[in-house]
């Protein structure tokens, strides 16, 4: 009986190992050409982040509504106000907020919770 459970045990290692061995080295899961909109919600708002701070650089709002398109969003205004939003309700990181409050106004969207984090321009 010993030996039956040393054989079953040694059997489940080798088994485990050479799954993951093949799962994880020989055979990884590959993802190509995914389009942007399959992208989770995190990467999603870090990409609106880069793209607000690349609007902020140029502000070129035609160049950043159409990078922000690739991301499969209809009504590009809506979507960055909404995540101003929920950037500066949830006490995220300023600089960030203040990237997203330049382009949601740079694209006619104001809300009253943007009024702390506007970037004025000087004289």
């Amino acid at each position: 009986m010993l030996r039956f459970i040393i054989s079953l045990v040694i059997g489940l290692l080798i088994g485990v190992g050479l799954g993951l061995y093949l799962g994880w080295v020989q055979f990884p899961v590959e993802y190509i050409n995914s389009p942007a909109s399959a992208l989770s919600q995190n990467y999603k708002d870090e990409y609106t982040v880069l793209v607000a701070g690349g609007y902020l650089a140029d502000h070129d709002i035609t160049g950043a509504i159409q990078r922000l398109r690739v991301l499969g969003i209809e009504n590009v205004p809506d979507y960055v106000q909404q995540m101003t939003e929920r950037f500066i309700t949830n006490s995220r990181d300023v600089t960030e907020i203040r990237y997203l409050v330049a382009l949601a106004e740079g694209l006619g969207r104001t809300s009253t919770l943007f009024e702390p984090y506007r970037i004025l321009s000087q004289p």
